[in-house]
């Protein structure tokens, strides 16, 4: 009986390894920034799904997934080299293609905010408002990375000051893959009260990222409420329902169905640049959006434990940006859902809070998974 129990238990640890090997890590050059700085690439592969993976701004390079008929396409946009990244990342017309976002994702208002009864200034790079952290913000920095089980860890500190931001923030950032599910486990912390709000800027395009447009996607948002945006795209204070507006995607709804609908929001947007309250209670791990490509049969599901999403469907994309393999990135070519905290939290006391204090920890994941059918 000893015996059998003994064997039993090798099994089980025998399969743990195996399963665990499934998902192979490997790392390779990838050029070298205008400064001679070397990038490196890591490559995460499990069974169905491989993710890229680069050092400059921890940047989401590719993401393979299969189709209905176990064919494999790229379904992320970007470049073939970090030279792409890096001219893309330095001007004024910005994608932030894959790149992870800090120290503060998404839009904050007159580029400033007050925290425990200081102001702070920050570099305006969105007309009067601060973008994605500044101009130089965690999308366009040097992350240190190393091996993890089935995945990548990438490391940045963000000193006191930098892009006008107080304390010295440490992010930490790990990529894991396993089987179908990409995993991304954000970390902080800080010296000083500041605040924070991490996400991925990955635009997907189901189809494949050579494909034309997303609008025939259908999408799915667990969310009854969005936050309505001024001319500037800062939100105004108001959560409002998005029953009866072309933001209601309770049920899955293809994107282009009414992206042109004559509502002041979409055309503040230009169509849809807009965050969703989710309805899923904050802190959870729950389902905030599923996207469906029905040429192909790939679906997408985000899970996320933040208290919003941002969907953006890439309506800035004009045709002048040529991508991987040489594609033309033309309007709506792509779609982000961007996990967060609410826009421009630090100026409205009402919205969750993205305050961090030194002794507390900023911990947040987020889950793409993937399916056919």
């Amino acid at each position: 009986m000893l015996r059998v129990l003994v064997l039993s238990l090798m099994c089980l640890l025998l399969s743990a390894v195996v399963s665990e090997a499934k998902t192979a890590v490997t790392t390779q050059p990838f050029g070298k920034l205008p400064d001679g700085t070397a990038i490196e690439i890591f490559t995460l592969k499990s069974e169905k799904v491989e993710a890229r993976v680069m050092t400059y701004g921890g940047i989401l390079v590719s993401l393979k997934a299969p189709d209905r008929n176990a064919k494999v396409a790229d379904v992320v946009l970007g470049y073939d080299s970090v030279d792409g990244y890096y001219a893309n990342s330095n001007n004024p017309g910005t994608a932030y293609f894959g790149a992870l976002i800090g120290r503060y994702a998404n839009r904050i208002g007159g580029a400033g905010f007050t925290l425990e009864g200081k102001k702070y200034s920050l570099p305006a790079n969105n007309g009067a408002n601060t973008l994605h952290g500044g101009p130089h913000g965690f999308s366009n920095q040097v992350w240190k990375a190393k091996t993890i089980p089935n995945g990548v860890e990438l490391t940045y500190v963000s000193k006191d000051g930098e892009e006008g931001f107080p304390g010295n923030l440490t992010a930490t950032v790990r990529y894991t893959l396993v089987g179908t599910d990409l995993k991304i486990d954000y970390s902080a912390t800080t010296d000083k009260d500041t605040v924070v709000n991490l996400t991925n800027h990955s635009y997907f395009n189901l189809a494949g990222q050579e494909q034309a447009t997303i609008l025939q996607h259908q999408l799915t948002l667990n969310a009854s409420r969005f936050t309505p945006v001024d001319a500037g795209l800062i939100p105004t204070g108001e959560l409002k329902s998005v029953s009866g507006t072309p933001f209601d995607f309770r049920k899955a709804t293809a994107i282009g169905e009414r992206i042109s609908a004559d509502d002041e929001q979409i055309r503040l947007g230009k169509g849809y640049d807009h965050n969703w309250v989710l309805d899923s209670k904050s802190g959870k791990l729950a389902e905030a959006a599923l996207l469906y490509d029905p040429s192909s049969g790939r679906q997408l599901r985000v899970l996320t434990d933040q208290p919003a999403i941002q969907f953006y469907s890439g309506n800035f994309l004009d045709g002048s940006v040529k991508g991987k393999g040489g594609a033309t990135y033309a309007l709506h070519a792509a779609l982000c859902l961007e996990t967060q905290h609410y826009p421009d939290s630090p100026n409205h006391p009402d919205f969750p809070t993205t305050h961090l204090k030194p002794g507390g920890h900023y911990h947040t994941v987020t889950v793409f998974s993937f399916s056919s059918h």
